[in-house]
């Protein structure tokens, strides 16, 4: 059976709606979850108010001031653009193991014969039912090995970047 395809860390799907939902963390309801960031972007924004009256009095050195203003508005968008980008390779983890689900099928045995099986959907499986398991299937659904041993790669359920 086919493995699913791991999540790509440069996928446009992923990344495009990140830079959306990184603006649209600004909203301070949203940053309050995260107090440092949240900090962060109280001091941009008093940073900004400061270098708009600096610059309508003539005050100040708006060169300086203005540097660290983008660089607290970058730290303050990177941060909510980084953590888009973990939410939505996560929600793409988690349809691809309910899309694999779906699609995975099951060698579901017959009586007591563990030689035949048939093939079936893993989501009509049925507690009691018994499946075979072979070398490189994806396991089509909970349960408990009754006979043999196995060695199950979970980093999918896991989110690790290696086998464990």
């Amino acid at each position: 059976m086919s493995q699913p395809k791991s999540a790509v860390i440069m996928d446009a799907r992923i990344l495009l709606p990140a830079v959306d939902g990184a603006f649209r963390k600004l909203n301070p309801r949203t940053l309050m979850r995260n107090p440092v960031m949240f900090v962060v972007a109280v001091v941009s924004a008093l940073t900004s108010v400061l270098f708009v009256k600096d610059l309508v009095t003539g005050g100040g050195d708006l060169g300086f001031s203005l540097q660290i203003i983008i660089w607290l508005w970058f730290t303050v968008l990177f941060a909510n653009f980084a953590e888009a980008v973990a939410e939505g390779r996560g929600k793409a983890q988690a349809d691809s193991l309910r899309k694999a689900r779906t699609e995975t099928q099951a060698k579901l045995l017959s009586g007591d014969d563990r030689t035949r099986f048939k093939l079936v959907p893993g989501t009509s499986l049925k507690v009691g039912d018994v499946v075979l398991v072979e070398a490189g299937d994806i396991i089509p659904s909970d349960g408990e090995v009754i006979e043999g041993l196995a060695s199950v790669n979970e980093a999918a359920i896991t989110g690790e970047s290696a086998p464990v």
